[in-house]
């Protein structure tokens, strides 16, 4: 396991440039991991890609546990990002406009360095946008599900990541408590199609044998599946024909439940015109704006009273 402390002062830190850097080999590490996994990453190997004593990395990073700390947040940079606009139809690109860049901007700066979004646009799209977003990130690079570590010290780009995801559930209205949760959530959903786009993606590195084709041959298995009657009957009916993508059913389910959750909580938040308490709208979904009958007609004799 990395040492958290020794982890956190190589991400948070600043990084020497020119000659072998700190950031030279993250992204050399990033390259080789991207070409033939994890486990091909060793300090031996990087020192020999770039030409190096494995004793020079070491005085730059202190092992491969954080090594591959540092790696795991590199390859997430961007994932935090807001999109911005199209620079041939933006027209904020003058010498005075806001749009640019003053004599202290970094723009090399991308995970600390996100825009901020309109507060009125739709939760929803974007949320399954950065959902989407980050399981491109895992794509490119695969080896990021065998390098999670509940216990690793998140560095800016993977808390740039998970900012943006609460930024955006942070406008449903949901309870702080639970836009943390939601956002978890979906971020949960990404991880676990991205365990399975990398598992599909090693065992066909190993076999050379795509997944279509491999379950294509497996008719000494289906041979034994009729006695199944379910399974049997939704093949027969086509279930299997055309199956909707598994990430993205499960996603927009998953949108689905956090939609029907907002919606009960704003019919709850609204209060009781005269005691405060919470107040549920009417059976067929009328508003309401007394919590019981009693409080009902405490407004009428107070409107009485005051008309008189």
């Amino acid at each position: 396991m990395a040492n958290p402390e020794r982890s956190t002062e190589l991400l948070w830190g600043s990084r020497t440039r020119g000659g072998l850097s700190l950031d030279r080999i993250v992204r050399t590490a990033v390259e080789l991991a991207d070409a033939e996994g994890l486990g091909a990453v060793s300090m031996r190997r990087l020192a020999d890609r770039l030409g190096f004593t494995t004793m020079a990395l070491y005085r730059h990073v202190p092992g491969k546990a954080v090594l591959v700390a540092l790696m795991y947040d590199a390859a997430l940079a961007g994932w935090g990002a807001v999109p911005g606009p199209d620079p041939e139809t933006s027209t904020d690109t003058g010498p005075g406009s806001d749009a640019t860049p003053g004599p202290d901007a970094n723009p090399g700066s991308g995970a600390g360095s996100v825009t901020s979004p309109d507060p009125g646009a739709d939760w929803r799209a974007d949320l399954a946008a950065w959902a989407r977003g980050g399981l491109d990130v895992h794509r490119r690079h695969p080896w990021l599900a065998d390098a999670e570590d509940p216990r690793r010290v998140p560095g800016p780009n993977a808390v740039a990541a998970f900012e943006r995801a609460l930024e955006i559930t942070a406008r449903t209205g949901l309870p702080p408590a639970e836009v943390v949760a939601a956002a978890s959530l979906v971020s949960g959903v990404v991880a676990g199609a991205a365990q399975r786009s990398a598992a599909e993606a090693r065992a066909e590195r190993g076999s050379g044998v795509g997944f279509e084709e491999w379950w294509g041959r497996r008719d000494s298995l289906y041979a034994h599946l009729d006695r199944y009657p379910t399974l049997s009957r939704l093949y027969r009916e086509g279930a299997y024909d055309a199956p909707p993508d598994s990430f993205d059913y499960g996603l927009e389910r998953t949108l689905d439940g956090i939609e029907a959750r907002i919606r009960d909580v704003v019919r709850y938040e609204k209060a009781c015109e005269v005691c405060g308490r919470p107040v549920a709208d009417g059976p067929a979904g009328r508003p309401r704006a007394y919590c019981s009958a009693a409080c009902r007609q405490r407004a009428y004799r107070h409107r009485r009273r005051t008309e008189a």
